[in-house]
């Protein structure tokens, strides 16, 4: 008899998915940069939902910066607000808080962050993760430097202000040299555009052209189309290029390390509608679905997406099995994240909010359920009991991705080790504790082939950055250890 375990409580509005850290968007060359900045923001907006900032230079008003909490939609579409934001170039930022004060931010926390020095001021906004924050700071802090906030990202500038060098871009190269861990960074000057990427390119950042001077860089490349930009070409892992008239000059200040982009962005972070390494980021999910209808077949009669993150990956599925697609669950488009404080009847319903059954599609039959991850198990739960109470004859769970047992420590909220369900439960173990007929994930090898590497995961070099998958964290976190957290190698 397999024994039954029990899940920690969960928030009942908690999605229950790993959330992406940030986003990151700069432009310059343009006649209203904030405007651009702000539509390239509002493309990034699933990337961070709990605040957003943007920094702008004018020479005749200087800096001027706006940080709010909330969606972009509702901050930076105001006349009023925009109009403090003038000048021809500007770096935004969305954000989750996945370093400092997760889940209570104060404003000093939301980026970008700016610094005046000697040769004048700079602001920086960073997607990603130091994994030597802790040690950082702690050095800074005893040689005399003042924090404003509690963000890991904030170290990048103290360290900027140390430098000896003799320009904003020299004093950045040596400031990241310090850092460990995951970072694309845009910054600016008062008339250069700057966009890093760590060595090993755990996080996406890509550069655009808008018209004959303009450029933008962006973490993903949806953000482009909403303003009419030009792919241009993403920036390599390693690389720094500095964008000044209508010139981008680009170096490469770091000693090179192997690639490992986080292959999360291809399974959920970013926009099905990006472009990720030359591939469509739709039809990698598409081919996961693909994968997974071939490694864990079942008779059923019906394969039904979780949306809006499981549904290429439920097309793929139904197109390998020849299953028919249904939308069986119907997610409302204006739950957002935000909510009426609710009672404790309204409370219960869970996931009802967002979520609702298709109940004449359903009614009586066997049921396919694709979801992306499985992260705590609570909404798994919850939608698993709406299809049954509408009255799906059985339920079987394929997930668009390997059992999630590592958190991240590259720039994604993960939850401690403890509350991840696969960290200590056997696939079987989840199937019983869901309460499913069935449940499988896609193997690490088949993600990788629906990823476009064909003979799968080389144990030896991975390709990508699967560290919440497989343990392997390819840049050690040094922090975590200063915790007492132990890495797979070492157990």
């Amino acid at each position: 008899m397999t024994e039954m375990l029990e899940m920690p409580p969960a928030h009942p509005f908690d999605d229950d998915k790993l959330k992406e850290e940030c986003g990151v968007f700069g432009a310059v060359g343009v006649a209203d940069a904030a405007s651009f900045i702000a539509l390239g923001l509002h493309a990034l907006q699933h990337r961070g939902q709990e605040a957003g900032g943007i920094v702008t230079y004018d020479t005749e008003a200087g800096f001027q910066s706006a940080r709010r909490f909330g969606y972009v939609r509702d901050n930076f579409t105001s006349q009023k607000v925009m109009e403090t934001l003038p000048g021809p170039i500007g770096i935004g930022h969305v954000r989750y808080s996945t370093a400092g004060s997760k889940g209570n931010t104060a404003i000093r926390d939301v980026q970008p962050f700016f610094g005046e020095f000697a040769m004048g001021g700079a602001a920086i906004a960073h997607n990603g993760n130091i994994t030597n924050a802790v040690a950082l700071r702690r050095e800074l802090i005893e040689r005399g430097s003042i924090f404003q906030s509690s963000s890991d990202s904030e170290c990048i500038i103290h360290l900027m202000a140390r430098s000896l060098q003799r320009n904003i871009p020299e004093r950045m190269k040596d400031a990241l040299r310090r850092v460990e861990g995951a970072f694309s960074v845009v910054a600016m000057t008062r008339t250069k555009l700057i966009g890093v990427r760590d060595p090993r390119g755990v996080r996406p950042l890509v550069l655009g052209k808008v018209g004959d001077k303009g450029y933008v860089l962006s973490s993903e490349t949806c953000a482009l189309d909403i303003i009419g930009a030009e792919f241009v070409r993403e920036i390599e892992p390693g690389e720094m290029v500095v964008i000044s008239d209508g010139k981008v000059q680009s170096s490469k200040p770091f000693e090179p390390k192997p690639s490992r982009f986080c292959i999360f962005e291809h399974v959920y972070f970013s926009r099905p509608d990006s472009i990720l390494e030359g591939r469509s980021v739709y039809e990698t999910r598409r081919q996961i679905g693909v994968e997974l209808a071939i490694e864990a077949p079942v008779e059923a009669d019906l394969v039904c997406p979780v949306p809006d993150s499981g549904t290429p990956a439920a097309i793929g599925y139904a197109f390998q099995s020849g299953i028919p697609y249904g939308m069986g669950i119907i997610r409302n488009q204006y739950m957002g994240r935000t909510f009426i404080e609710p009672s404790e009847q309204i409370r219960n319903m869970g996931v009802r909010l967002k979520l609702n059954v298709n109940r004449a599609l359903i009614r009586d039959k066997r049921i396919i359920l694709v979801d992306d991850s499985v992260v705590r198990g609570t909404t798994s739960q919850k939608i698993k009991d709406m299809l049954l109470d509408a009255g799906a004859a059985e339920v079987h769970f394929r997930i668009a991705s390997p059992p999630t047992m590592w958190p991240c420590f590259y720039g994604v909220d993960t939850p401690d080790r403890d509350k991840l369900l696969a960290a200590y439960m056997s696939v079987e173990q989840m199937r019983v504790h869901l309460g499913v007929d069935s449940l499988q994930f896609i193997s690490l090898d088949g993600l990788y082939r629906a990823a476009g590497v064909a003979e799968g995961r080389d144990a030896n070099a991975p390709r990508y950055c699967d560290a919440c998958f497989s343990g392997e964290y390819p840049v050690v976190p040094s922090d975590m250890i200063d915790k007492g957290f132990k890495l797979k190698a070492a157990e």
